[in-house]
């Protein structure tokens, strides 16, 4: 097997491990729905799976993780919520992954592009639900848009912040990343 065809298998493996987890992580936070909505499990996966393989493996895991669960389990509901996560998780990947590759891969560029792409994913998610309440006929105001995209999810927040880094730190030492 030459290096080309080694390098794709391994991408598209560990692709399909960013996508079970984003499906399988929501389980342990399903049966509350409101703890979901604080931990945001499908983000931690999405966001790794960017930084690990890259922007256009981390747009394509984050648009496929909510529209597959929607469709296959009914959760996230397909309207307006996972469609809005589609778009968020998608610039969560894509922005994360197109940043890392451009940077020092040091601790400090890690939060830099970390948080470059949380503020991205929760600004594009804004702009969808705008789209779909206009499209809908219904509002979505700056208050709903604040407690979606930050005051509720303030501790998925914090645990980004935390694994993320940690994660990638420990990848870098088994020498699975640069």
């Amino acid at each position: 097997m030459n290096k080309t065809t080694h390098s794709s298998t391994r991408q598209l493996v560990l692709a399909a491990l960013f996508l079970a987890l984003g499906f399988v992580l929501p389980f342990f936070t399903g049966s509350i729905p409101e703890i979901g909505n604080m931990l945001c499990p499908m983000h931690l996966p999405v966001l790794l799976c960017g930084f690990v393989l890259g922007g256009p493996w981390g747009l394509a895991i984050g648009a496929l993780t909510p529209l597959l669960r929607s469709l296959l389990l009914g959760m996230p509901p397909l309207f307006p919520t996972a469609l809005g996560m589609t778009f968020e998780l998608a610039a969560y990947g894509l922005v994360s992954g197109l940043l890392y590759r451009r940077v020092r891969h040091t601790p400090a560029m890690v939060y830099a592009v970390l948080l470059t792409a949380m503020v991205a994913g929760r600004l594009v998610w804004g702009a969808a639900r705008l789209v779909m309440a206009g499209l809908s006929g219904s509002e979505f105001l700056l208050s709903t848009f604040l407690s979606g995209a930050i005051f509720t999810a303030i501790p998925g927040i914090v645990v980004q912040l935390i694994l993320i880094p940690l994660i990638l730190l420990g990848l870098q030492r088994a020498k699975w990343m640069d």
